[in-house]
């Protein structure tokens, strides 16, 4: 598995270093559909990553965000996000990752995530661990949703909008707060390095989630769906959490989904305990 990884690090790595460097130029963006932009960054971190995923490993399948990828029939298969947090770098807002995830028949053995703008490397393997730079990363130990930071993603062109804004509201009333930063591979990331306690998000695709989903389960937390099933690499959407809180963020999911209104739970925020 070691090949893997070096090479999903090797390949990262040049990436990040092609997008640090368009980073600083003028942007060309483009429009795959309303709101849903591209930009130059991602077709060519794209490009460079399939060229070099290929050249290694020529049987495995390759899913990229841009459809840059290909088919097989191996039981590998690469997920690449080759810019995630597309907008932020448009925009000029250093919050934006290269994300490699390597599954085996679905289940995501290998995950690389590596933030340019701050040169963190995250790496996975499964059963082997998560890292930051080399340093063991665990889930933090926070164990009160009334303590915990929350992030959550809205994408540009999804149509739960409304039912992912009853979550935050719920959500920013019993915690400390909710980030919205537009990196989902980053978001989990923070999970897994115990920065954020959870992470939630209605509609992402494989390549959102592969690498970061193995992240946090290595670094000893828990991704379910919105209502405790299990994780789907292909479903739609992701909850990912230190494990401590898990239970009591589901029950807040099942009370926004009900239509209960936003407000102060007793049971989960003590009286006293400032939210923001």
């Amino acid at each position: 598995m070691n090949d893997f990884l070096d090479v999903a690090v090797q390949t990262a790595r040049e990436a990040g270093k092609l997008l640090s460097e368009l980073f600083e130029r003028p942007h060309q963006i483009s429009y795959k559909r309303p709101l849903d932009i591209v930009t130059e960054g991602d077709r060519r971190s794209e490009s460079l990553i399939t060229e070099r995923l290929r050249r290694h490993f020529p049987d495995h399948g390759i899913i990229a965000e841009e459809g840059g990828g290909h088919s097989s029939n191996s039981d590998y298969c690469w997920y690449v996000d080759p810019l995630d947090g597309t907008t932020n770098f448009a925009h000029g807002f250093p919050v934006f990752c290269i994300s490699l995830g390597l599954a085996r028949r679905d289940e995501v053995v290998v995950g690389v995530v590596l933030d340019p703008t701050r040169q963190e490397l995250y790496t996975a393997e499964r059963g082997g661990g998560a890292f930051l730079n080399g340093k063991r990363l665990h889930v933090s130990k926070i164990d009160k949703l009334a303590e915990g930071l929350l992030a959550t993603g809205f994408p540009p062109f999804d149509n739960h909008h409304e039912l992912n804004i009853g979550y935050y509201l719920r959500f920013t009333r019993v915690s400390h707060g909710v980030r919205r930063a537009g990196s989902a591979a980053l978001d989990l990331c923070s999970v897994a390095s115990g920065r954020f306690e959870g992470f939630w998000e209605l509609k992402l695709n494989p390549w959102d989630k592969a690498a970061g989903a193995l992240l946090v389960t290595e670094a000893g937390g828990r991704i379910t769906d919105l209502k405790g099933g299990p994780f789907k690499l292909r479903g739609n959407e992701i909850f990912a959490s230190n494990g401590l809180v898990h239970e009591a963020m589901l029950r807040v999911f099942s009370q926004a989904a009900s239509g209960d209104l936003p407000g102060r739970d007793a049971s989960l925020v003590p009286g006293n305990l400032p939210v923001d």
